[in-house]
């Protein structure tokens, strides 16, 4: 199964017990609904997956068992998201190692590099394996833009794919587009512009709020594919609210509020982050439960 690069990849959240072990079965419970509804990939150590708090040998045990409970249907997709280039290539060599089938790859962690250092930084992991990468742009939380003169420069590596595009400017859908054709694959990585991409031009979505509603992500885009604004529309007016979760400092305890109100998921999260409590809990738990309560009926 390789890469596409199109459709609904949602970025999956790491399920733990409340002894802080890995929940497998409530892993494989969740990851099934998402293959039920349609998705078109994994990705595995994102933001929503912590990955800044798993070991080494966790990331090994979740990439191997989703690839092996996807059992080729989709591809798993690793992560990288480090501060060394030297541990990057490790990452790398580890997700093929482990079965991933490509990888999203984040600018340097805690250093602000330039642009010859943002672009040196890529090319050296793609030169280092087979694999297809993604790019994550995310200069809002990770402050490193990775500018439309760097994609030139990185359009030399052929296995460099795609761009997750979480700037928050929708029109860098167009920019990319005028600029580069159909040479990069472009995903949109914020829940609450992803019709307004999708209608742009982008081909996927790498998804949050899918995490709990798989198949109301799953059907806005292909609502929107098949030309159908209108009835895309409605159903992305009533996830606003939702959506809404995924674009706050919080969005991993949010997002798994959500998964556990939908019975596909636990409020457990590591520590340092911690699970919700008193009003702010309240006030997120009645935004998942009205939203719960007036899902819509979606088209067969």
């Amino acid at each position: 199964m390789s890469v596409q690069w199109t459709g609904v990849i949602p970025a999956l959240t790491t399920k733990f017990t409340p002894n802080d072990t890995l929940d497998l079965p409530l892993f494989e419970k969740n990851l099934n609904v998402q293959l039920a509804a349609g998705v078109n990939g994994i990705i595995l150590g994102g933001t929503l997956g912590e990955a800044s708090v798993l070991s080494t040998s966790e990331k090994e045990t979740l990439i191997k068992f989703a690839v092996e409970k996807c059992a080729g249907k989709v591809p798993v997709i690793l992560n990288i998201a480090e501060g060394a280039t030297k541990e990057a290539l490790q990452q790398a060599a580890y997700a093929k190692a482990w079965g991933a089938k490509g990888l999203m790859a984040l600018p340097p962690m805690r250093y602000k590099t330039d642009h010859r250092e943002t672009v040196t930084y890529f090319k050296t992991i793609a030169n280092s394996t087979d694999l297809p990468i993604m790019i994550y742009n995310n200069p809002v939380d990770y402050k490193t833009d990775v500018t439309l003169d760097m994609f030139a420069d990185l359009a030399a590596c052929k296995n460099i794919q795609a761009v997750k595009e979480s700037t928050r400017d929708v029109t860098n859908v167009t920019r990319m587009i005028n600029r580069f054709g159909d040479r990069f694959k472009i995903l949109c990585g914020v829940d609450t512009l992803a019709m307004e991409e999708l209608c742009l031009g982008a081909d996927g979505w790498v998804a949050g709020l899918v995490c709990a509603f798989p198949a109301e992500t799953v059907t806005i885009f292909n609502l929107v594919k098949a030309g159908k604004i209108a009835e895309a529309a409605k159903i992305y007016r009533w996830f606003m609210p939702l959506l809404e979760l995924d674009i706050h400092a919080k969005l991993v305890q949010y997002i798994k509020l959500a998964e556990t109100q939908a019975g596909i998921g636990s409020e457990s999260v590591r520590a340092p982050r911690l699970t919700l409590v008193g009003e702010e809990r309240e006030r997120i738990l009645k935004i998942i439960n009205d939203g719960i309560a007036t899902r819509p009926v979606l088209p067969v």
